[in-house]
């Protein structure tokens, strides 16, 4: 059998970025010898992640899909046109078996070179409300996978979100108290007291940022430490480490490389709800405030939904979040054995194994 040549698409932000990099290492790991390529563009996270995990990238232009007449939609035919070419290309340089799709600017180009080329599509779909790439790429793909049951794609099968081998880990270590420890020596945290996680994503989040600032002498006060990863372009410049008169502390980063060590240091978490976030703290069994992006699709709200549902998290709009706003959603959760209950939904509600088996179907077309 020849070694088989897969090409991987998907970028923009870690919602992409995240499941294609795990699928990456399943691959690997159920097939030493597989060939990996992946797409991107210039444009998003994926210039710094992929080539810090070992994997080969190209880039194409952009082909933004505009969802009203603007004037993207009068320059789409060309770029989604050099798009396309550029990525019939490295198809063929490639000698790609299947092309495997996660959504965004990228995906298109790479759907359409593909089946010009007669290449399977394998497509990944991270959020309820799948995106317009993959609406697209679903019409004529091999196979269709989702990470919610509620996805609607043609011939979608839930198998769940394709996870860094770090998160499963996590998701299944017995010592989580000596991880916890270690974690939180790695950020200067505190060893005791609870541990708030915010983090707006890889783009960071001003409103998260705002409300977590004005209401940081309350949290203090009440010996509850703060990882704040404020994303890279909010960081302010006087970001400074404080030390609480309560044992509590304040930990200000731009960003973090290794999201699983943050979620170990952490007792819950405020956040955004795209669909990595969602499933990495159900996975690991992290209680969450999930506030949210009104934007695009609508996508984040329903990304939350089965986990508010289950108790494993609360939803505020983003219109409504402020210092008051979640001082009291704190309050509440830090009641005698909340935090715990919604660790139990958590845990419950996100298979761990689905890089492994998203790697199984794509080298079965292989």
């Amino acid at each position: 059998m020849s070694t088989p040549s897969i090409v991987l698409a998907g970028g923009g932000t870690a919602g992409h970025t995240s499941p294609l990099i795990a699928t990456a290492q399943a691959l690997k790991d159920a097939c030493p010898d597989v060939k990996l390529t992946c797409i991107g563009t210039e444009r998003g996270l994926e210039t710094k992640v992929i080539p810090a995990a070992g994997l080969d990238l190209e880039l194409i232009p952009a082909v933004p899909m505009p969802r009203r007449p603007n004037a993207d939609l009068v320059k789409l035919p060309v770029r989604l046109s050099n798009a396309m070419r550029r990525s019939r290309r490295i198809l063929r340089e490639s000698g790609a078996n299947v092309v495997v799709g996660y959504g965004g600017y990228v995906s298109t180009p790479a759907y359409l070179a593909a089946r010009s080329l007669r290449i399977p599509v394998v497509i990944h779909e991270q959020n309820v409300r799948p995106g317009m790439a993959n609406k697209l790429g679903a019409r004529f793909a091999a196979k269709v996978f989702t990470t919610f049951p509620a996805t609607a794609l043609p011939s979608g099968v839930r198998i769940g979100l394709p996870a860094r081998k770090q998160i499963t880990e996590l998701a299944l270590a017995e010592d989580r108290d000596v991880v916890r420890k270690l974690a939180r020596k790695q950020f200067g945290l505190p060893e005791d007291g609870p541990v708030l996680l915010v983090s707006g994503g890889s783009q960071g989040a001003k409103t998260l940022n705002d409300a977590t600032i004005g209401a940081l002498d309350q949290l203090l006060w009440k010996g509850i430490s703060v990882l704040h990863v404020w994303g890279p372009k909010n960081y302010p410049k006087d970001a400074v480490i404080r030390q609480h008169e309560s044992g509590a502390r304040y930990v200000p980063v731009d960003y973090v490389d290794n999201m699983p060590d943050a979620y170990a240091a952490a007792d819950f978490m405020l956040a955004r709800s795209g669909a990595g976030t969602v499933v990495e703290t159900a996975m690991v069994g992290l209680p969450a405030i999930f506030v949210p992006l009104a934007i695009g699709n609508g996508e984040q709200a329903l990304n939350a939904h089965e986990s508010v549902a289950a108790g494993a998290a609360v939803l505020i709009a983003n219109s409504e979040l402020s210092a008051a706003r979640l001082m009291d959603e704190v309050h509440v959760l830090l009641g005698p054995g909340r935090l715990r209950k919604m660790r139990k939904a958590a845990s419950a509600l996100m298979p761990a194994d689905a890089a492994k088996k998203l790697a199984h179907e794509i080298l079965e077309l292989a």
